[in-house]
């Protein structure tokens, strides 16, 4: 697997970061200056500093970190949301809470998760029929509940 570099502008400690060198997601941080509240119900447009050169041919997905979900129903609101290869304003995640109670964010707390991913070329193609499917036209909730 060969590796795709980013050019990347962020205060240190404030880079998109994995964990783990196998982990998908590299951690978004929010880079304010000031700790704040996020009230139940509650949504922000949450500043991480971060600013990228993504190449042409990828894009990147921002997504929610599972922890912040699980423990505090916090989830990015847009999820996932997109960044366009031609971006290059500041990564910004819009974020709401979704649990029970108030919490408190500090500069530096991880919240949300980057993927930059392949983005193959897409045309579409007008059609007077679409083939068969085992699925067919059965839309949401046809396979059943888990």
């Amino acid at each position: 697997m060969s590796t795709l570099y980013i050019p990347c502008l962020a205060a240190p400690g404030f880079e998109p970061d994995r964990k783990h060198f196998s982990d998908a997601g590299a951690d978004l941080r929010y880079s304010g200056e000031h700790p704040l509240f996020l009230s139940v119900g509650e949504r922000r447009n949450m500043p991480t500093g971060v600013h990228l050169e993504i190449p042409e041919g990828y894009f990147g997905l921002v997504c929610p970190r599972s922890g912040l979900a699980v423990k505090f129903g916090i989830t990015v609101l847009n999820s996932p949301g997109i960044i366009d290869a031609g971006y290059r304003g500041e990564i910004r995640v819009p974020i709401i809470n979704l649990g029970d109670i108030a919490i408190a964010l500090n500069p530096g707390d991880r919240i949300a998760q980057l993927l930059i991913l392949p983005l193959p070329r897409v045309e579409f193609l007008e059609a007077d029929a679409l083939g068969e499917s085992e699925r067919g036209e059965n839309g949401f909730g046809s396979t059943g509940v888990e």
